[in-house]
């Protein structure tokens, strides 16, 4: 038996027991603390699933914005009994401990870096033994859920199930929106593989018309069977789940899971840059201009992480993109909180094992010392508006989010750079390959 910590039952062993020991402490915490370890979102995913449980609607809870199905799933909570109570965290710790295994067999796959097991854990670990997943999961955020959706989606991806990737990937998309910013970069992917022709002599056929056919073959040869079977089951599945949620709560079903995302003002634990227009916004709307940025903010979000990051790298790595893609996003949203870091964090371990950051650890030092520590700074001038009554808006909560801002945005460039420079010479790397080294 090998003698390293890094062997898969010590590893799953120790992330369960990581996730037990908060769950617990957190029981502790709600019983005996005037502030509790559950999130208020949690709070608000139960009572919608209690309403669910009466044959009501779960957007009779004020500020469930999400889709019913989140609450179907959670009607257990509504039993009686602590134990049921924390059915949804519980739900969400062993869909973080799947998610890492998910990690752990993808990174050994040959399309995935074919690792060692033991190489392998190590950076499963990465998100597996993360005090912070544990805790935001045990907390009640159903982020988990997602995750281990998204990193099976990447493994259907790369295991050419194609049909299952885009059931995935539109039952993803239907439970929270952004995974929709995969599909380019998977689509993009999936191109057939290249076939050498012969170069042609010049033909005497008029020149329009050669272009025009061959554009037209260009658009058929872009829909391979892959494409088409991934847009197909995609949108079959996420449009399948909307048609029924609508036929079953109507309007209230569109506003919440989607309409209001556009114009959502949250501004309380909101890292973002727009912090304090959406303070603004949602303190004095008459008084704030007529144009209303927080509806525009997600043009720029959406143009880097759905278009331009996926047509630049996805052919060369598609977790990687995938990564980029997901930063960036919550980089440029304008809501952002620590919940949204593990929407990128569970596609981290596919990156590391060849980044600048493990590379050059002084790079991986600072970065991480300039991410946790701009933080900081906005959190503690956080803490003085909500906890002392101070004013920091501005200097103290802005330039905190500009920094963080700052930062991200030069984190996601060594990111970009490190994606884009794993193309070898000898070609596009294949279909699928998440890992750098392919060509």
């Amino acid at each position: 038996m090998s003698s390293s910590y890094f062997t898969p039952t010590r590893v799953f062993s120790g992330a369960i027991a990581l996730r037990v020991i908060f769950l617990f402490y957190g029981l502790l915490q709600d019983a005996y603390s005037p502030v509790k370890y559950t999130d208020i979102d949690y709070m608000v995913f139960t009572d919608a699933a209690r309403y669910v449980s009466q044959g009501l609607s779960p957007y009779e809870r004020e500020t469930y914005r999400y889709t019913p199905l989140l609450a179907w799933i959670l009607i257990p909570t509504s039993w009686p009994g602590t134990f049921w109570f924390s059915f949804g965290k519980l739900l969400f710790a062993i869909s973080d401990v799947v998610a890492g295994w998910f990690i752990f067999i993808i990174l050994q796959a040959p399309e995935g870096g074919a690792m060692t097991a033991e190489r392998a854990l190590k950076y499963a670990s990465v998100w597996l033994l993360n005090p912070m997943v544990a805790t935001i999961s045990t907390r009640g955020s159903s982020e988990g859920l997602l995750a281990v959706m998204v990193v099976a989606l990447l493994w259907a991806v790369i295991r050419r199930r194609i049909a299952l990737a885009g059931i995935l990937l539109g039952l993803s998309v239907h439970l929270k929106i952004y995974p929709f910013i995969y599909g380019a970069s998977i689509i993009w992917s999936l191109e057939s593989p290249r076939t050498s022709t012969p170069v042609h002599k010049r033909s005497s056929t008029p020149t329009d018309s050669i272009e025009q056919l061959s554009s037209i073959k260009r658009i058929f040869k872009f829909f391979n069977r892959s494409r088409t079977i991934l847009i197909t089951s995609s949108l079959t599945t996420f449009i399948s789940l909307n048609l029924l949620m609508y036929a079953i709560y109507f309007k209230p079903f569109l506003q919440h899971t989607f309409l209001y995302h556009l114009t959502r003002i949250d501004h309380r634990h909101n890292f973002s840059p727009y912090n304090t227009l959406l303070h603004l916004s949602s303190a004095a709307p008459d008084k704030v201009s007529s144009l209303k940025l927080e509806s525009l903010a997600f043009i720029p979000q959406i143009a880097i992480s759905a278009v331009l990051i996926p047509i630049a790298l996805s052919k060369r790595d598609l977790a990687g993109t995938m990564l980029a893609q997901t930063f960036a996003f919550v980089a440029f949203n304008k809501v952002c909180t620590s919940q949204y870091f593990l929407w990128y964090l569970i596609l981290l371990p596919f990156y590391l094992p060849t980044s600048s950051f493990l590379s050059r650890p002084h790079l991986g030092i600072l970065a991480l010392t300039l991410w946790i520590s701009t933080q900081a700074l906005w959190l503690h001038q956080a803490y003085n508006l909500e906890f002392l009554g101070l004013s920091t808006f501005v200097p103290g909560l802005f330039v905190g989010g500009i920094l963080f801002f700052g930062v991200n945005i030069w984190v996601l460039g060594v990111v970009v750079e490190d994606i884009g420079g794993w193309r070898g010479s000898g070609g596009d790397m294949m279909v699928g390959e998440v890992g750098r080294g392919y060509s």
